[in-house]
């Protein structure tokens, strides 16, 4: 049986060399890893506490619309409007009926139109973001119906109730929008007649190219139209304090 021979001096070195350097890579390696795992959790963390908008892939403009450069559909009497129809000043939203921030939103909404009595109206338009919420644009064309059959208090109504009813993130099911019209007056039949009609696929479509048009790149998207018709946009679900700095700004 051959001897082992033990390595030269000089070729132990060598190898001691590469060993240390093998480890100290695999070290730095799993050390960078932790840092990057940890920027960005830290980051998603962030945007989930900062009401930020939740946006559609591939939906994002580059950079942010002038405020005289937002063109909207004059808003007329077959707008859905919550408040006085003549108010100083209008929130124009466009929203998703399955996006949680949305949801948000339409409560503070709701707490502004509480507190600023016949000075402010809110405007509801849709911008269904389908590559997240594959639901919302039938649950938009919901509304439509309960605003054809309920009119104005109809659609708010039904609105209301969906926000309320509704998980979020396409959890509601569809068997639930004849229930929630008949929960808010409605007559079901008709309402799922008018529902199964596709009459208002169109409408919402056309109210979605709207919203991106104007600088919109993810719900809820606001704009606030002053009384001397300067338009400024509001991205996200922003915070009531922050919507309410804004109006006092302008009123």
């Amino acid at each position: 049986m051959s001897e082992f021979k033990k390595p030269s001096p000089k070729a132990s070195f060598f190898l001691g060399v590469g060993a240390t350097v093998i480890v100290g890579f695999i070290i730095g390696f799993f050390v960078l890893l932790s840092i990057v795992v940890k920027d960005n959790n830290s980051a998603a963390d962030k945007s989930a506490n900062t009401g930020q908008p939740s946006v559609a892939a591939g939906s994002a403009q580059p950079g942010a619309v002038p405020s005289q450069d937002i063109e909207l559909a004059v808003i007329t009497d077959k707008d859905w409007i919550r408040g006085n129809p003549d108010a100083k000043v209008s929130v124009v939203e466009f929203s998703d009926l399955e996006c949680p921030f949305c949801k948000r939103f339409h409560a503070t909404m709701n707490q502004v139109m509480a507190d600023y009595g016949d000075k402010v109206n809110w405007v509801y338009r849709h911008f269904p973001l389908t590559s997240l919420h594959s639901k919302a644009p039938r649950e938009a064309e919901a509304t439509e119906c309960a605003g054809e059959q309920g009119g104005n208090d109809g659609f708010w109504a039904y609105t209301d109730k969906l926000f309320e009813v509704t998980p979020s993130n396409n959890g509601l099911l569809e068997s639930q929008l004849p229930q929630i019209a008949e929960d808010v007056g409605l007559d079901k039949e008709k309402f799922v007649e008018c529902l199964n009609s596709g009459k208002y696929t169109e409408k919402v479509q056309s109210q979605t190219s709207e919203a991106v048009a104007a600088g919109g790149q993810g719900t809820p998207y606001s704009v606030i139209i002053t009384p001397d018709g300067e338009k400024i946009p509001v991205s996200g679900a922003v915070p009531y304090e922050q919507i309410k700095s804004f109006l006092d700004q302008v009123l």
